[in-house]
């Protein structure tokens, strides 16, 4: 199968593709690199496009060619962007494009990013049937793209479009993110360089932890598989800051007490947990890394240097 991944130096969108070429697929790549990083796809055999989706038709349909399938992963998603106008564009009007060239091309599937951040601080366990109440401009933005895809599919019947709303993801590839890798990557950080762990008293706030390698399978098997909708990826585990610290000391061999500190936010959100039914139903995904073994295999010795020490 020809498949398109846009987003493809990205962290999840790299995960994605190289596991997707694992599998047999010829991959064909679409990036702006304004956060990607070709070190991410130093692995990947297929052809890789510059372009921005939204600014920049360039990119179809002569480059990109026939595909029979889309995995849509390119998006802003430093949270802390307040321009409105700038995230969704790159959002929402992208990801309008993208299902554009499905129609125009008579794409089969097409499976597109989303997120836990359209729930903001509602109940838990998180579940797809829950209001919807984000909190700030990227889960809005990821809310409209839900909307954008409903609308599509009814309009357009013969293609398939699965949305999957990502919990708090980690794992090799998100070191190119800066301060916004996920909390475990910093805390690593902070350990090997020989620092107490810093995090908010008393660590007993808690994560739906999900492993790259778990949201690069879930959201193949999204693309291949599932109904219309929109579908959580998550363990459905809780794992408390100070559980996260324990497991790092144990994979690094270290010895580390937390350092506690205040926390100044009051907007802070201290929980999240997904309920993963609905995707193992529809299509069978279930989480297969534990948090134990997710660390192992990310700061093991079996693990990439470029995991380790990036």
């Amino acid at each position: 199968m020809r498949i398109l991944v846009t987003g493809a130096a990205g962290f999840v969108g790299s995960n994605i593709a190289l596991q997707l070429e694992k599998e047999g697929h010829e991959v064909v790549g679409l990036d702006d690199f304004s956060s990607g990083n070709f070190e991410n796809l130093l692995d990947f055999k297929g052809d890789l496009i510059a372009a921005s989706i939204f600014k920049d038709r360039s990119w179809w349909p002569e480059r990109v060619g026939p595909v029979e399938m889309i995995i849509h992963e390119a998006a802003i998603t430093d949270t802390t962007v307040m321009d409105q106008k700038k995230m969704m564009e790159e959002n929402v009007e992208a990801f309008r494009e993208i299902l554009f060239f499905a129609a125009q091309f008579k794409v089969e599937n097409v499976a597109y990013a989303s997120s836990a951040a359209v729930y903001g601080a509602g109940p838990l366990p998180m579940k797809e049937t829950a209001t919807r109440r984000p909190m700030n401009v990227y889960g809005f933005s990821k809310q409209v793209m839900e909307n954008v895809a409903s609308d599509f599919v009814r309009k357009n019947p013969n293609i398939k479009v699965a949305g999957v709303r990502y919990f708090n993801v980690f794992g090799p590839g998100e070191s190119f993110k800066g301060k916004f890798a996920s909390m475990i990557w910093q805390l690593s950080l902070q350990m090997k360089a020989g620092k107490r762990p810093r995090i908010f008293e008393f660590g007993d706030q808690y994560r739906d932890f999900i492993y790259i390698k778990d949201v690069a399978m879930g959201t193949i098997m999204a693309a291949k598989k599932a109904p219309n909708g929109v579908y959580n990826i998550c363990t459905g585990q809780k794992t408390t800051f100070n559980q996260i610290i324990g497991h790092l000391n144990a994979v690094l061999g270290t010895k580390y007490d937390p350092d506690y500190i205040k926390n100044p936010y009051s907007f802070y959100q201290n929980e999240t947990l997904g309920d993963p039914m609905a995707a193992e139903k529809s299509f069978g995904f279930k989480a297969r890394y534990s948090m134990e073994a997710a660390i192992r295999d990310y700061f093991g010795s079996g693990a990439s240097q470029k995991a380790v020490m990036a």
